[in-house]
């Protein structure tokens, strides 16, 4: 529809039939098309998609910054909405996002944004334990990194950063066992090797931190028992990061899991 923003919102997939139309149809509400690019599904996540109203398009696994870049330059708009297939644009962000363009271009170049976690035990953490995210960004001042192992890019000097007020909601995972299998893949992703004393030191004394750290700085004890299992859970899959990171020290040859 040409009253939307142009904004092209883009997804990664590989077998995500659990949300994809929803996530879709959400983003929708605000992007003039959205842009699926998918590594080899074998479940219904290509159907489900091009049914929901995105645009497919299937591409091999590149890397996770690279299969973005590939997205971003399928996009028809420059400004970019960049959305994993497990979050959902709210009517809120929807209209806070257009709003931007009531007036021709955005005052800003990138907008940060904020994850509420949508857990399956109670209601969605509007106001605390949000990740900060940058999901909003004229492709022409900043791309996703060219990178295998890492898809978030660094902020450009000298531009002003936006803030959006709305949050998406993050339906990271639909029980335990699906969080840990999700924290542990993303613990194998590959990042810069540290030096081996460093982390002997992190792994001998980093675990309490990384728990206390979400549950205290993170705000997840306001989550109740809930919310003292995810930040175990969390510290956990941090701690074994580093242990990967050894591993890799000592066996170089060491595969990483992929998406």
């Amino acid at each position: 529809m040409t009253d939307k923003p142009p904004v092209s919102a883009i997804i990664r997939t590989k077998n995500e039939e659990r949300l994809i139309a929803e996530v879709v149809q959400a983003a929708l509400l605000v992007a003039r098309e959205v842009i699926v690019v998918d590594s080899g599904s074998t479940d219904r996540t290509i159907s489900l998609a091009r049914d929901a109203g995105a645009e497919v398009i299937e591409q091999a696994w590149l890397g996770w910054g690279r299969q973005k870049r590939f997205a971003e330059d399928a996009c028809a708009h420059d400004w970019i909405l960049d959305l994993d297939a497990d979050e959902v644009v709210t009517q809120a962000f929807a209209d806070e996002l257009a709003g931007l363009f009531r007036y021709g271009e955005p005052p800003c170049k990138i907008y940060r944004t904020m994850l509420a976690l949508a857990p399956p035990v109670g209601e969605p953490w509007m106001n605390f334990g949000n990740q900060t995210r940058h999901k909003v960004y004229d492709r022409r001042v900043v791309r996703q990194p060219d990178h295998d192992g890492w898809d978030q890019f660094r902020l450009p000097e000298g531009v002003e950063i936006g803030v959006m007020r709305a949050r998406l909601l993050h339906y990271a995972y639909q029980d335990a066992a699906h969080l840990m299998d999700k924290l542990n893949r993303n613990s194998s992703i590959p990042v810069p090797l540290k030096s081996k004393s460093y982390l002997a030191l992190r792994i001998t004394c980093g675990l309490p931190f990384y728990f206390t750290k979400r549950y205290l700085a993170h705000q997840y004890f306001r989550g109740g028992v809930y919310g003292f299992a995810l930040a175990l859970m969390y510290g956990y899959a941090r701690w074994l990061r580093d242990v990967k990171m050894w591993e890799r020290h000592a066996v170089p040859e060491i595969r990483h899991e992929k998406l």
